[in-house]
């Protein structure tokens, strides 16, 4: 033991357990850098030489093939927070400050939790002491770089894979009616029940003029409608079911049925449980579009009346409104009715009398923008407006 492992390390942290953290980003680097993994387990001797039993070693490993970006899915990461945080820790061992953590908020939590418990840190590089400010700065400083070193890693990737979507050369997973020839080249499903299918789809769409109606259209009409399985022992696989709206909508927003490569429409955001939103992005804001790239089921032009039409149908507040299709019913500018107090849209309810619709009242649209969660269908805040 050097001399100055020798001040670091007194009595108090040979008779807590000495946790050794062993992490790989990925399932295959596990498999493929099998050197790097058997290094970190060779910081197990580093610990028997400074003093601990070998049965005071406790290795944690189960945050093998899971990343350092975050904590969220890391259980062994969690696990040795806790025991550093009750005190059962007197020195913690990772090959590398990146091994236990890429997130400076991670970090910076560990380097508290260690500093109280007095608990010691241990990387290839030499012995820490977080609760020492020169020994905490320097910890800090390499959080730092592992963090900006996965940045310029992801940067790096990140950027190979633009310029060659701008290209039109990135290959990303197609929408039913499409397949990759033996090229690479985008070309239509052979399979030509599912073109006639995909194609009668786009026709009854210009024709109802909302998702809804061409939904129960192909409904009522028994159609079934093809799906190609993304995962599990039948990936690829075409099967046939049932359309629901919320795919319509996801077809009819696809602009590889236009013939056109489109890179960058989506986009991911941290929410502050950890998790990951997405976002869709406005088409002047994707990363690439390339109209005309392959064959298609419809025409750009025809994509983009499809877009407006989607948007007219939505459901606007205010001066935002925007008109939609008249549904069934006698009353005059259903739709169109505003309530003049919130801007709300006004929907109609009719019953049936003698077999003829009659309107029984017509209330403001709980689901409206703007309104939603202040006001409940049923309650007695005096919206409703009953015919006379």
């Amino acid at each position: 033991m050097n001399p100055e492992a020798q001040q670091k390390i007194t009595a108090q942290h040979l008779q807590r357990k000495a946790f050794l953290y062993v992490r790989q980003s990925t399932m295959r680097q596990v498999i493929e850098n099998s050197e790097s993994t058997a290094r970190q387990y060779a910081l197990r001797q580093r610990a028997i030489a400074f003093g601990w039993p070998a049965e005071q070693i406790v290795v944690i490993d189960t945050d093998l093939g899971q990343s350092g970006a975050s904590a969220t899915d890391r259980e062994g990461f969690k696990t040795l927070v806790s025991e550093v945080g009750m005190g059962h820790a007197g020195i913690v061992m990772g090959l590398e400050v990146s091994r236990l953590a890429r997130n400076s908020s991670d970090w910076h939590r560990l380097l508290e939790i260690c500093a109280l418990s007095e608990t010691l840190i241990l990387d290839e590089d030499g012995l820490y002491d977080p609760a020492h400010f020169n020994d905490r700065l320097l910890l800090g400083l390499k959080g730092t770089m592992s963090e900006a070193e996965l940045h310029v890693l992801r940067a790096r990737l990140h950027g190979g894979m633009l310029n060659k979507a701008r290209r039109g050369e990135l290959r990303t997973a197609l929408p039913v009616g499409f397949v990759y020839d033996a090229a690479g080249r985008v070309q239509l499903d052979p399979d030509r029940q599912v073109q006639q299918t995909l194609r009668y789809f786009f026709e009854t769409f210009r024709k109802m003029g909302t998702v809804s109606a061409t939904v129960r259209g192909l409904r009522e009409q028994n159609l079934t409608f093809p799906r190609r399985l993304r995962a599990g022992p039948r990936k690829g696989e075409l099967i046939w079911g049932g359309l629901t709206v919320v795919r319509a909508i996801g077809l009819l927003r696809n602009p590889r049925y236009a013939g056109t490569y489109a890179f960058g429409r989506t986009r991911q955001r941290s929410r502050a449980d950890g998790k990951r939103a997405t976002i869709r992005r406005r088409p002047e804001e994707w990363h690439a579009l390339l109209v005309g790239a392959h064959d298609g089921y419809l025409t750009w032009t025809e994509h983009e009346e499809n877009q407006r039409r989607i948007a007219e149908n939505a459901r606007a507040v205010g001066v935002e409104h925007r008109r939609y299709p008249p549904r069934e019913g006698p009353a005059l500018l259903q739709g169109m009715l505003l309530c003049g107090r919130c801007g709300a849209t006004m929907s109609v309810r009719y019953h049936s009398r003698a077999g003829v619709l009659t309107i029984a009242r017509i209330r403001r649209n709980p689901w409206s923008e703007g309104i939603a969660g202040k006001w409940r269908p049923g309650s007695a805040a005096g919206d409703d407006r009953r015919a006379a």
